[in-house]
């Protein structure tokens, strides 16, 4: 037996106990007739004393060669320490080493295992399992594994089975390019990995599974950005008989009981706005409800004077940041350069002080009279004190650009805190989106989303009005899950195929399995999927989430611990019958 206990477990009540420790070295102190060392496992640090007087000579020489990391094994008393440290659950005792063992050398490590190390995240990357080491990479992945469990507890108290799907599928359109596997066994021809498992957890209500879940790995093949990862993890959810009612309460249910069993925390039931009033609100599909802001549109109180820029625009719209009339004028000039940067693209920003004595001083005070402006103040919900600014363009490059722009603000005032928990519904998305590359609509969300059923005579006629039965849970910003009501007969799907612009033989090509299977009689369904990766992050209040996976990649896709993706050999290659160029 290597150890006897853990380094997080002992404390004053087993003074005098014997015991067996095992772990890596944090650090040493030499004082000469004295050693100290931390000794560090997953659940905490123990100390341990060797003392020239009461410990084997032998043992106490061997204390001194022992290095940063080392692997080692110790027997020895508990004894009560002189100098307590409160800080830590074993700070009032230490151990009398009797014996050492020295399990595993270690080279000095690249970087300090400390909380606080002096590591950049490159170096921290390419030694990852150095890093899982450090409390905060620890800690996040025990958090994960707890949130995953609450997960699993909730859905299987609901009768939710859960079922693992293949990973070797069939190439289908999702909207991201697939990752493609080569057949050695099968000329030519390759399975793709799955972007989710949308398909089969169809074909499984079909199979009568009823409720299904599984918490699974996803796969796309696109250019990483906002911290997304080509392997991802989702919390995948189907249900029969069931309608978008049926789906949103369970599933605010799963979140409730989250933030209450990791957080602590109560939520009401969750707000419910269209995916248009989120767009027009807050020029974003995931807004973030924690911090008002709220879009005001001005057309009719800022054109038709003598102000070609509004006059112009499509749109002029604007948002109060609270309590920033004092902004100065380079503090103000540093926001204008921040929303004419590329990333986000404006022209160029109008302002306009609404001072404490209710006067309001803007940038275009020539063309604009104080009625004018106290409408500008009205229109976005503007107080004294606030700071009025103003963006016009395009509509939905110009919502866009606002809306990076209120997220800026909110950060810069302190208004997104991370222990804040604001969830909500946006729902009735539109069924399709025009792609100007191709000429042609593509589904918004999955070629499977059910229209709206009172929507389905547009299809023909206004197919960019036809809503979706769909629906996103945000958190805080983010969009945490997504999902819709299937469609769920034959008929149906042919004709959204048809306006997706399939062929019927490709449309039979790609998905004729599923089409079949919807002959035998397939229930009315729909899901959800949570992504995982992101729930976990901002329950841990953190808005990366590499730190929340064990192995994550890069910017580019890339693992440099292992230095994958790499080349193969010619020998593979040749089997698989691929030829480079």
């Amino acid at each position: 037996m290597y150890r006897s206990h853990n380094c997080g477990e002992l404390n004053a009540s087993h003074i005098n106990t014997e015991v067996t420790l095992a772990g890596w070295v944090q650090k040493t102190r030499d004082k000469g007739f004295m050693i100290w060392v931390d000794l560090r496992d997953r659940y905490g640090i123990t100390q341990l004393i060797f003392d020239s007087e009461r410990t084997d000579a032998a043992v106490f020489e061997m204390a001194k060669t022992l290095g940063r990391e080392f692997v080692i094994q110790v027997k020895g008393t508990v004894i009560e320490r002189e100098s307590k440290n409160k800080n830590m659950s074993t700070g009032d005792i230490e151990i009398l080493v009797s014996e050492l063992s020295l399990l595993n050398a270690a080279l000095t490590p690249p970087f300090t295992i400390e909380d606080e190390t002096d590591g950049g995240e490159d170096i921290r990357m390419k030694y990852r399992y150095l890093d899982i080491r450090r409390n905060p990479v620890k800690n996040s992945l025990l958090f994960r594994h707890k949130v995953t469990m609450e997960v699993r507890k909730y859905l299987s108290d609901l009768d939710f089975c859960e079922v693992e799907t293949p990973y070797l599928i069939k190439s289908t359109p999702e909207g991201a390019r697939d990752f493609v596997v080569p057949s050695r066994m099968n000329e030519g021809q390759f399975y793709a990995l799955p972007q989710s498992p949308q398909t089969f957890k169809q074909l499984l209500m079909v199979g009568g599974m009823d409720k299904y879940f599984q918490i699974v790995k996803c796969f796309r093949d696109e250019d990483l950005r906002a911290d997304r990862q080509p392997e991802f993890t989702q919390i995948d959810c189907e249900m029969a008989f069931v309608e978008q009612e049926d789906i949103l309460n369970v599933f605010e249910g799963l979140t409730r009981h989250l933030l209450k069993e990791i957080k602590g925390i109560e939520v009401d039931k969750f707000p419910r706005i269209t995916y248009d009033y989120a767009m027009k609100t807050y020029g974003n599909d995931k807004p973030d409800i924690r911090f008002g802001m709220e879009f005001g549109e001005l057309n009719e109180v800022a054109q038709h004077k003598e102000f070609a820029v509004f006059n112009n625009a499509e749109l002029v719209v604007g948002i109060a940041a609270p309590g920033c009339a004092s902004y100065t004028r380079k503090e103000i000039d540093n926001l204008i350069d921040w929303v004419k940067r590329p990333q986000i693209g404006a022209t160029g920003m109008v302002y306009a002080k609404y001072e404490l004595d209710g006067s309001i001083k803007s940038s275009v005070d020539k063309f604009y009279d104080q009625d004018d402006l106290q409408n500008w103040a009205k229109a976005t919900g503007a107080k004294p004190g606030d700071l009025i600014l103003v963006l016009s363009g395009p509509a939905n490059k110009t919502r866009t650009q606002l809306s990076a722009l209120r997220m800026e603000l909110a950060t810069r005032l302190g208004l997104r805190n991370p222990e804040v928990f604001a969830p909500l519904w946006v729902v009735d998305f539109p069924l399709l989106e025009f792609d100007e590359e191709s000429g042609r609509y593509h589904a918004m969300h999955h070629p499977f989303t059910s229209p709206k059923p009172e929507d389905i005579s547009l299809l023909e006629t206004e197919p960019g009005n036809v809503r979706a039965n769909a629906y996103d849970m945000v958190l805080n910003g983010n969009e945490i899950g997504g999902g819709s009501i299937r469609i769920h007969d034959k008929a149906t799907q042919q004709l959204m195929f048809k306006y997706l612009g399939f062929t019927e033989e490709e449309a039979r090509n790609q998905f004729g399995f599923l089409m079949d299977a919807f002959q035998f009689g397939a229930p009315p369904h729909g899901g959800l999927a949570f992504g995982l990766d992101r729930l976990v992050a901002i329950l841990g209040g953190q808005e990366t989430i590499r730190d929340f996976i064990a192995f994550p990649k890069n910017n580019s896709g890339r693992d440099v611990m292992i230095d994958a993706p790499s080349a193969i050999d010619d020998k593979q290659l040749e089997e698989l019958h691929i030829r480079l160029k």
